[in-house]
C-alpha cells in the first residue's frame, strides 16, 4: 500500500505559518485551504484504496472456495493486505477524530 499520497497531511509547520501569516493573510487562508482539499483528497484515496484492497481479499477467497486458486498463498496475501490497510485507514481516523475533539474543545 502506497503512503506517498498521505505526505503532505501535516500542512504548514509553526514557522511556515508564521510567515504565511506576516506575509499577506489572503495567501495563508489560500495555503490552509489548500492543506484542507490535500488532507481530503488523501483520505478518500486511502478510503477508495482500502476498499480495493477487501474487494480483491474477498475475490482471491471466493477463487479459492470454488478452487480456481492455483496458489493459496495469493489469497492469505490479499487478506493481510486488506488487515494493514484497514488497520491504517482505523489509525488515520482515529487521529482526524482526536484532532477534531482538541479543536472543538479548544476557547475562542
Amino acid at each position: 500500500m502506497e503512503i506517498g499520497s498521505l505526505r503532505d497531511l501535516t500542512g504548514l509547520t509553526g514557522v511556515e505559518a508564521e510567515y504565511a501569516r506576516a506575509t499577506g493573510g489572503m495567501r495563508y487562508r489560500e495555503q490552509t485551504t489548500d492543506s484542507f482539499d490535500s488532507v481530503l483528497s488523501a483520505a478518500m484515496n486511502l478510503l477508495t484504496e482500502t476498499n480495493t484492497l477487501q474487494n480483491d481479499a474477498q475475490a482471491a477467497k471466493i477463487e479459492f472456495a470454488i478452487g480456481e486458486a492455483e496458489n493459496p498463498h495469493d489469497m492469505q496475501i490479499a487478506e493481510q493486505k486488506a488487515l494493514a490497510a484497514i488497520q491504517y485507514t482505523t489509525a488515520i481516523r482515529d487521529k482526524m477524530m482526536d484532532a477534531y475533539k482538541e479543536i472543538m474543545n479548544m476557547q475562542i
